[in-house]
């Protein structure tokens, strides 16, 4: 009782958009699509018909045709298997919109989980079968317990850059430490190029940047920020977190970003870049796909951007993202059984390495699955593969005591831009942060001990 009413509690508080967050993933234990696997002959699925729902993120074009695709493949091979593909577009925050599916019963059977702490706690999840878990060799646990299948590795942030505009601004190499980062947006701006372009009508978006200083300048350092947060013993207004903030400031504040960005969608930015409108964007791997799509003959590049010591931080530690179970679909044995063999086959190694290919993925799983990679993707398999690499979570990606806050999230992107297009950033705003994530902490205390 008590868990659900914290859900009710955290669904009450949804803001009116938000948050996305890039890709998560997994592989096979085989090397084909075994009978098992395809929901063949000999198993129960095979003998009477099925069906089951599945929900997903939907903010990038090319994983959200991967998807697809690999739903298409599996009910091709397992007709008496239907999947009702409940995923949706749009600038709703894929957190609200699962808090959505679940206010009017329609929570996905299967479901890609970002926020899995919030759902366990609420008791929307059930516990991930033994046998799917031995398939990665990394399952991250929440509250002692797998919940989560993941769908690939956590993949890094950095820039893509235009090497033409690069080579016209006269760029001869990439960064090797952030102020080099900052010239080169001097000379691209002085040659009447604008430097970056920004998808900042889609909140989630904001989490690109604004978690590279975060990480920078607080979590590579210390990663149990979120929990002395909680306990008040850290603040916002602290050397470290407003670093980070004057770091993004000064971005927009010195006309690095496109003045367009408001209105400017993710699924634009690629286009943005190949069209010389804008000359870099910030975001990872999955955008190679996009780009390569709207000009196969662009010449582009990518790279980490160092923070202020000269060290590669990076998104890259294993979170809790990927397909889980729900609790109600965990109690019927029927769809249970067929959601394990869809699952089976999403990791099949064959099935898996399109899939990989298709998103730029990093594969997370004990057998190992390869594909051919671009030289972008090479690049960034480099980084995550090179021990002075320094690998991070994300403010929001943080479970168990170092968990921030769900609500405060959505709040704390629409405070940056309040600021940024006020222009008028200062000490006010960080105090602004503490005082919700202490409201935020309090509201959903009080409403665990109803």
């Amino acid at each position: 009782m008590i868990r659900q009413q914290v859900f009710k509690m955290l669904t009450g508080v949804m803001a009116a958009s938000l948050v996305l967050t890039a890709c998560g993933g997994g592989n096979s234990g085989s090397s084909n699509t075994s009978t098992s696997q395809a929901g063949g002959a000999g198993t129960d699925t095979a003998k009477k018909p099925v069906t089951f729902t599945i929900g997903y993120a939907t903010g990038d074009p090319a994983t959200k045709q991967a998807m697809v695709d690999a739903i298409a493949a599996f009910t091709k091979a397992n007709p008496q298997i239907k999947i009702t593909d409940l995923s949706e577009g749009g600038s709703q925050a894929y957190l609200d919109w699962l808090k959505t599916k679940d206010a009017v019963g329609e929570f996905p059977d299967l479901v890609e989980m970002r926020d899995t702490q919030l759902f366990a706690d609420a008791g929307k999840l059930s516990e991930l079968p033994a046998e799917l878990l031995s398939l990665f060799a990394d399952a991250p646990k929440v509250n002692g317990k797998n919940y989560t299948a993941p769908i690939v590795g956590t993949a890094p942030q950095g820039i893509i850059y235009s090497k033409k505009a690069y080579a016209d601004a006269g760029v001869t190499a990439e960064p090797k430490t952030y102020d080099e980062f900052l010239a080169i947006q001097e000379k691209l701006k002085a040659k009447g190029i604008t430097p970056i372009t920004f998808g900042g009508k889609d909140i989630f978006h904001w989490g690109f940047w604004v978690n590279k200083f975060l990480m920078d300048e607080v979590f590579a350092d210390d990663p149990n920020w979120n929990s002395k947060r909680t306990k008040g013993q850290v603040s916002f207004t602290d050397a470290g977190p407003k670093k980070a903030m004057e770091s993004l400031n000064e971005l927009f504040a010195k006309g690095y970003v496109d003045k367009g960005y408001l209105s400017t969608a993710d699924n634009q930015t690629a286009s943005m870049l190949v069209t010389g409108k804008a000359a870099q964007l910030f975001s990872g791997p999955w955008m190679f796909a996009q780009i390569s799509q709207a000009d196969p003959k662009f010449d582009f590049g990518w790279y980490p951007v160092p923070d202020r010591k000269g060290r590669i931080v990076v998104n890259g530690l294993n979170n809790q993202q990927g397909w889980a179970l729900s609790a109600k679909a965990g109690q019927d044995e029927a769809k249970k059984a067929a959601i394990l063999e869809f699952t089976k086959f999403f990791f099949s190694k064959d099935q898996y390495a399109k899939f990989l290919k298709a998103v730029n993925g990093i594969p997370t799983t004990k057998e190992p699955v390869t594909y051919e990679a671009s030289p972008q993707m090479k690049t960034v398999l480099d980084v995550m593969s090179d021990p002075k690499t320094i690998k991070s979570l994300q403010i929001n990606s943080f479970w168990g005591d170092n968990a921030m806050p769900p609500q405060w999230r959505n709040w704390y992107y629409k405070l940056i831009q309040d600021w940024l297009v006020k222009g008028d950033f200062s000490d006010e705003y960080l105090k602004k942060m503490d005082a919700e994530w202490d409201a935020n902490v309090k509201a959903n205390a009080a409403a665990a001990k109803k």
